[in-house]
């Protein structure tokens, strides 16, 4: 027995001395060296470089190129700005990235008098597609040098082609032929069979006529105006482009909630199930202010575009498709935008939060619309508006572009995408 109890003893000893060696030789790791390396508490996309992120924690984009504090307290000393990013310290490294590396090579086949190189123009609801053409060929990011590039851009319009009159059928030959005349003249296409590869369109004629090239569908980037994940649009794949009325016809909204005193909008067509039950419901509600018709230009000049300015909410129902002109719109105006449309990937998700600035709701959801809106704090009212002139600027074209607008927030979300593509 006493052998045994000598023997128990030196197994611990020795157990002992082999973990109190273990945890000296891992110490190190644990140390507050800058160049020790920092473990993620999940998994990110692109984790930050930044020795210290929780210092980083505080500053969002700003609207001149720089960084703004997002703790900034309000005008009137209360209170802390939130901020309307997901994480502020990936996004800043990322961006910086992209801004100093990414390339983009724009295949110079295609005559630009007909649909290839030039958009159809950069006016109307469908002016985001112009607009991506003509800012890609304003920036920095272009290059000659194939070898250079991340990305490829199928330079197609298929709103201008749709403005020329042609058919569905034709167009998805046309489409067809022109990529299959890339994939023979260019080896790039073959490496990934188009994963590497983007192009964007803002009217949904885009996905119909695409749909004779099926790795175009699967593998290609489409940027899109009608980002449905109820359809073929791929979240984690595609990107959703925001649908831009430009130019606006009145400036923007600003801090102006006294003046705001109609609790929620909606005027226009009953072109979808979701409209023609918001139009039901409300279109004779003394609160809401309902029209199942657009307000007509005979009541007074741009009295639909005012009515943005005096109303706290409004209410964005999808129409032939998830997407509306109206939410940007209503960020333009400063409107809290209500997002009534199932199955829509907002614009840059990856990056905003959505949560800060708009009211997102189910369209079951139509039905309690009054009491919900009604529902909502004073204080988280503002809130919202407060994160919606924070947004303002990244929900407007240029021309030329300017940091952190609709182009350079469209670029991020295809620079992000581009590291999961291996060749």
């Amino acid at each position: 027995m006493a052998a045994s109890s000598v023997m128990r003893l030196a197994m611990v000893a020795i157990s002992s001395f082999l973990l109190a060696s273990l945890i000296f030789t891992l110490l190190p790791i644990s140390s507050s060296s800058s160049s020790s390396p920092v473990l993620p508490s999940r998994l990110e996309l692109h984790p930050p470089s930044l020795p210290n992120a929780k210092a980083n924690a505080g500053t969002i984009l700003g609207g001149n190129g720089d960084l703004q504090n997002a703790r900034a307290t309000d005008e009137d000393g209360g209170g802390e700005r939130v901020s309307i990013y997901h994480s502020v310290g990936i996004i800043e490294r990322n961006y910086r990235e992209m801004e100093r590396d990414f390339k983009v090579y724009v295949y110079p086949d295609g005559d630009p008098n007909t649909y290839f190189q030039t958009p159809r123009k950069i006016t109307g609801k469908y002016s985001s597609e112009g607009y991506f053409f003509q800012n890609l060929r304003e920036s920095q990011f272009l290059t000659d040098d194939p070898q250079k590039a991340h990305l490829f851009f199928l330079p197609i319009s298929c709103h201008k082609m749709r403005g020329k009159g042609i058919s569905y059928d034709r167009m998805a030959v046309i489409i067809q032929e022109y990529v299959e005349s890339l994939m023979s003249k260019y080896p790039f296409w073959n490496r990934t069979l188009g994963a590497d590869h983007f192009f964007v369109t803002c009217h949904d004629v885009g996905a119909r006529a695409t749909t004779r090239v099926p790795n175009l569908v699967k593998n290609a980037i489409r940027v899109v105006c009608s980002p449905s994940y109820g359809g073929e649009y791929i979240p984690h794949k595609d990107v959703a482009l925001p649908q831009i009325l430009q130019p606006f016809a009145l400036p923007r909204g600003g801090n102006d909630i006294e003046n705001r005193t109609i609790l929620g909008f909606w005027a226009g067509h009953r072109n979808s199930k979701i409209r023609v039950e918001l139009a039901r419901a409300w279109e004779n509600d003394t609160v809401l202010a309902i029209s199942n018709n657009r307000i007509s230009r005979a009541i007074g000049e741009l009295i639909y575009q005012k009515t943005f300015y005096r109303s706290k909410f409004c209410i964005c129902p999808g129409g032939s498709q998830v997407n509306s002109a109206r939410i940007t719109d209503s960020i333009h105006y400063g409107c809290v935008p209500v997002i009534l449309s199932d199955h829509y990937d907002l614009p840059f998700n990856d990056v905003l939060d959505w949560q800060k600035y708009a009211v997102i709701l189910r369209e079951r959801d139509v039905y309690n619309l009054k009491a919900i809106l009604q529902s909502i704090p004073y204080k988280r009212y503002v809130e919202l508006h407060e994160g919606l002139l924070q947004v303002q600027k990244h929900f407007e074209w240029h021309s030329p572009p300017i940091k952190y607008d609709a182009f350079f927030m469209t670029m991020y979300e295809l620079w992000i995408r581009h590291f999961t593509i291996r060749y």
